[in-house]
């Protein structure tokens, strides 16, 4: 394995941390960049538009301060570290800024309900972690091999760092609160991933010994370093690990409801238009003409069918809705409510 020169630590060095002036070259096209990849990433979120999220990812500079954070740590330059969590936390914060101004401008009456670039982004996994962890490696992997640095685009479109960011942004002027705080969750898995990978990258590579070489400072690296980051990385995967759980629970539930609802809408000649499973709750959509079946006998349904501890939300045709609690057999009409 080729280890990292002299010339090579300075180019990463060079590539990586931003100079302090913020009227600096480095400075300036990285505020600059985030500041566009901002806005497109937002709009793109706002219009539901794949194409237009991908261009922010690809304009994004936030993966340059956080391989910084990994290179510095290796290097243990402690300002240099401080300097690039800064930079990525300043960054973040700038971006959810943004985000918020552009949701207090044109914010759709149902809330991003029905917008799949929020959705897809609100549900972080421990797959989403692997996936971090795997494109991070590539990002450091191409750093350090000047001759696949044409991979680096790919890498800016696999890892997810701004739209996170600005659909958290948009679903906080929504009070969405706690849909907001799990796009910020899958925004901070990728970042622990890239710190990560990088540190780990960039030791096998040995860039410590071709910083010596540059003359670049190089601090004393601890094992404690790799610790902390050990420790980040399981701190994000538990959170992610029982969404990953809820996820396979609202899939279960939701197939197990379908058949019970159908049933139970037969009695009526009534349709099911839909059945899903929202963190632990079953929601069904129905269509019919009066009389309507009645709701506590699907509730009565589901708990015969293992299904007692799941309340139930039931959508009828015209806008009513009935919530039938779980562990009871009465059911009530209320308004929907977003979370």
């Amino acid at each position: 394995m080729a280890r990292v020169d002299a010339v090579a630590a300075r180019r990463m060095t060079g590539t990586l941390f931003i100079e302090r002036d913020p009227r600096s070259p480095g400075s300036t096209r990285f505020w600059g960049l985030l500041v566009l990849a901002a806005v497109i990433a937002s709009a793109g979120v706002v219009g539901d538009s794949t194409a237009t999220v991908i261009g922010a990812m690809i304009v994004a500079p936030l993966m340059t301060p956080i391989l910084g954070c990994a290179l510095a740590l290796v290097l243990a330059d402690r300002r240099q570290v401080i300097r690039s969590a800064l930079l990525v936390l300043g960054g973040a914060l700038a971006v959810v800024a943004i985000g918020m101004l552009l949701g207090w401008i044109v914010s759709p009456p149902d809330a991003f309900a029905s917008n799949s670039q929020v959705s897809s982004r609100i549900s972080p996994r421990l797959i989403d972690l692997l996936a971090a962890l795997a494109t991070g490696t590539v990002g450091a992997f191409a750093l350090v091999r000047a001759d696949i640095s044409d991979t680096l685009p790919g890498v800016a479109i696999a890892i997810s760092l701004v739209p996170p960011l600005a659909v958290t942004g948009l679903l906080l002027t929504v009070h969405r609160y706690h849909d907001a705080g799990e796009s910020a969750l899958l925004f901070a898995t990728n970042v622990a991933a890239i710190v990560a990978t990088g540190t780990i990258v960039f030791l096998r590579y040995g860039v410590r010994a071709g910083a010596e070489e540059a003359a670049l400072h190089v601090g004393r690296f601890r094992g404690r370093t790799l610790a902390a980051v050990t420790c980040v990385l399981l701190l994000v995967a538990v959170p992610l690990t029982t969404g990953t759980i809820s996820v396979a629970r609202d899939r279960w539930l939701a197939a197990e409801a379908k058949p019970v609802a159908e049933r139970w809408a037969a009695t009526g000649n009534w349709q099911i238009a839909s059945v899903e499973a929202r963190n632990g709750i079953v929601v069904v959509g129905v269509l019919g003409l009066p009389p309507q079946p009645a709701p506590a006998a699907l509730r009565e349904a589901l708990d015969a069918g293992g299904m007692g501890d799941a309340d139930l939300e039931l959508h009828l045709v015209g806008g009513r809705t009935h919530w039938c609690p779980a562990d009871t057999d009465t059911c009530g009409v209320r308004q929907t409510k977003r979370s």
